[in-house]
This record gives C-alpha cells, structure tokens and sequence, in this order.
C-alpha cells in the first residue's frame, strides 16, 4: 500500500493510539517518536519512515513518556507506575510508584535520573542504574503544594507547576528545598511549563488561551522584561470564545517556540519580539501535543481531542509529522526606519 501524500497538516502516522494521546517526543538523537496515550500504551515510531516500531501496554492510561536514548525510554501512568522500557528486547520494568496517578515525566541528562511528578503532591527522583524491582532506584521524595499538572528541565533547573497555580523552581542538584516557589501571573488553571532552552526561564500556558514569559532572575531589570499574551481564542457572534493553551514546544536551533490549542491550531511565536510568526493549517481537532526532531526539520502534532467542550462526537486520534521551513520558525530581523534624510 502506498504512503497517503502528505496534507497542508503534514504526513499522517500510521497504526496511531485509539484514544487521546497524552504526549509525544521526539528522541535527541534520531527522527524515532515516543507517543503515549490514554488506551494504556506506550508506541515508539520512526516518524521518517512511518513505521510503528513497538509498542508497550500498561495497566492504566499512560499520562507522559520521555526517552532515555535510542534504545530505551521510561512511562508515566495512570496506574501509579514508573516503568523503563527497553525498545528493542520489548522489555518493562517498574522503576517504583507514586500514590496516585503519574502526570509527568522527563530524564536529566545532567545528573541520570528520572524525574517523575504526580497527583500525590509530590516529585519523585529515580536512578535507572540502581537495582530494578522495589524501590532501590528511588533517589528522593519531594513534597508540592498541590497535584502537579506539568514540569521542564533545563540543564540543572527544574520547574514544576501544580494545580492552585504554584510553580516550584528547582536546582536538581539540591532539591532539598526551591530555590524559588512562586505564583502563576496567569488567572487560570496551570496546563504546561516548558523552560527557555538558554535557562534564563520558562514559558507557561493556561486553560484560558494566554501564555506567559517569566524569568529567573529576580532583578528588577530581568523582571521587566516579563509579560503575558492571548493565544487560541476566536470571536464568534460577539463573544471571545476561549481555549486551552494545551502545550508549548521550543525550536532547538533558533529559540522560537510553537503553541498547540484545543481551537486545533499551532502557533509558532518569536518570544524575545514579541511576533506570531506562522500559524500552521487547522488540525481535525484538539492539538493535545507537540515535539520538533533534535534538528528542527520536523514538527510531530498530536491531534487528540482534549475534552475542553465536554463529551461529543469528535475526529479519531492522529498524529502528524510535517516538516519545518525556515520562514515558519526563524525570528525575523527587526527593520529599523531610515532617519529623515
């Protein structure tokens, strides 16, 4: 059977997840795709080939995936599990738990381990190379405000962003206690922190389509550099119809980052001018995730409804891989007016 033609959305993955896909990413080091999902699996894809390469089950639906490298990845799941999954033997097994569903999880190349964070109110750090089987990989338990919805690793800075709208700054290397514990500046609920690839900040967004850009720095002059704006929103009949800012991926090569909304656009923002830079085709639905390829030639979008307008018939689940002009995502140079001669 022949590949379909790409679309103005860009190549769509075959043998996709059945139900709403909780997140995607794209390894460091090739063009594979690690795709959780609702119906309790995990599935790692090379996206340039289109080709669905495994494919783990878990016991509850799995809430976040990250990879460790080429040949292994780890899951966050609804069923409270920590797992590592080894791509080419198809072997799982359980890092450790939490107490209740595992939101979100990233690996840190900076020290080897595996952050997890959870509905239980607590972050969880795991050495993959300690003993597999109980808890012997468990490095540290570390107590949040409220359930935690999303967080971002930066080198050695880690953010971590709860319901009640708390974000805890952290050093992963002493995570003892924040460095920082602030409040959201945006009014509503928290759904994605994605920090700055420099690690001068992060980006957050919320469920009532606006984004914010924070910084560190608690100088008065990084401070002002901080503002917020609106995104994935649309006037119908007089009245702001608003939507979730579900997720939020950065460029790797120039900085610019994209934004996905439950209104079924992406975005891509120049942060630093202040400047929509493209605003890509409308998906079938709700863009739930998004990742670019380690070299920005690809931009993978999870098109998933995220419940947003309550239980309706909606379009099935579909990932899209489309590739990535320079024009969409390069900041453009600022044009200075000629002096009056």
């Amino acid at each position: 059977m022949t590949a379909a033609p790409p679309t103005p959305t860009g190549r769509e993955l075959s043998s996709p997840p059945t139900d709403g896909i909780s997140n995607l990413r794209f390894s460091n080091h090739s063009d594979h795709l690690l795709v959780s999902s609702w119906d309790k699996s995990v599935r790692l894809y090379d996206a340039s080939a289109n080709k669905l390469k495994v494919q783990f089950v878990h016991g509850g639906a799995v809430l976040d995936c990250c990879f460790h490298d080429d040949s292994s990845g780890f899951s966050a799941s609804a069923d409270h599990t920590v797992r590592r999954l080894v791509f080419d033997y198809k072997n799982e097994d359980i890092l450790g738990r939490h107490d209740a569903p595992v939101r979100c999880i990233d690996y840190s190349y900076a020290t080897g381990q595996v952050i997890t964070g959870s509905w239980d109110k607590t972050v969880k750090c795991w050495d993959p190379r300690g003993a597999s089987g109980k808890e012997h990989c468990l490095v540290g338990t570390y107590m949040q405000p409220e359930r935690v919805y999303s967080l971002s690793l930066a080198g050695n800075c880690l953010v971590v962003a709860t319901a009640g709208r708390h974000i805890n700054v952290y050093d992963i290397r002493n995570m003892s206690q924040p460095e920082q514990q602030r409040e959201s500046s945006l009014k509503y609920q928290t759904r994605c922190v994605r920090c700055y690839p420099n690690g001068t900040g992060y980006a957050l967004s919320s469920i009532e389509g606006r984004v914010a850009m924070e910084y560190f720095d608690l100088s008065e002059a990084s401070q002002s550099k901080k503002y917020a704006f609106k995104c994935h929103r649309k006037s119908e009949g007089g009245k702001d119809i608003v939507y979730p800012v579900n997720a939020i991926a950065y460029h790797p090569i120039y900085g610019t980052f994209a934004t996905g909304g439950g209104d079924g656009y992406v975005n891509v923002w120049d942060g630093s001018n202040k400047k929509r830079l493209y605003q890509y085709a409308k998906f079938p639905t709700s863009v739930a995730a998004l990742s670019f390829s380690r070299d920005g030639r690809l931009l993978a979008v999870a098109s998933s409804y995220t419940y947003e307008e309550g239980d309706k018939p909606h379009e099935p689940d579909a990932i899209f891989v489309r590739s990535v002009g320079e024009v969409e995502v390069k900041p453009k140079p600022k044009v200075l007016s000629n002096p009056a001669a």
